[in-house]
């Protein structure tokens, strides 16, 4: 997957045009109390969506609020692939401030005690190569993004990225 990048052109007083430098699309930080932690992308193991004896709940990703006085509820959150898949938490989940909860593949119980809510699909949703994230506030604002390669952000090759500390 290409990484996009934004490119301003400014208007030079000489009447030439320069360029300013450009950012990947990940380096966007935005101003949300929730962002996206980590992704175990490549669950362990041979990958399998039986619902039944599958492995979907082993990949996860983990959100985080990094607030430090404000509780989030998700109920309307969605978070997407770079092909349109995507996940809308369905019901109330309150993430307090340091707070974060694994959305895991498969089907479960949701839990606010566990920290854990589960995608009710068994399919997987990123890619074991290469994917973007996003992460959109229920209003439709987009509140965190990041895109990844096995090759060049899973130096250890276990499957799992951190972002955000």
């Amino acid at each position: 997957m290409r990484i996009r990048t934004a490119l301003a052109v400014t208007a030079a007083a000489a009447g030439t045009l320069a360029a300013v430098a450009t950012a990947p699309a990940q380096a966007t930080e935005y101003s949300s109390a929730l962002k996206i932690k980590a992704v175990q992308y490549d669950a362990p193991g041979r990958d399998s969506n039986s619902c039944s004896s599958g492995n979907t709940k082993n990949e996860y990703l983990t959100i985080k609020n990094y607030s430090s006085g404000t509780t989030v509820n998700l109920k309307g959150y969605v978070v997407k692939d770079a092909t349109g898949n995507k996940f809308t938490f369905p019901a109330n989940h309150y993430l307090e401030p340091g707070d974060s909860v694994k959305l895991r593949g498969g089907r479960g119980t949701d839990s606010d005690a566990g920290n854990v809510a589960y995608r009710q699909n068994c399919n997987f949703i990123w890619n074991n190569d290469k994917d973007s994230i996003y992460l959109y506030k229920s209003s439709g604002a987009r509140a965190d993004v990041h895109s990844y390669t096995k090759s060049a952000n899973d130096r250890d090759g276990n499957g799992y990225i951190t972002y955000h500390g």
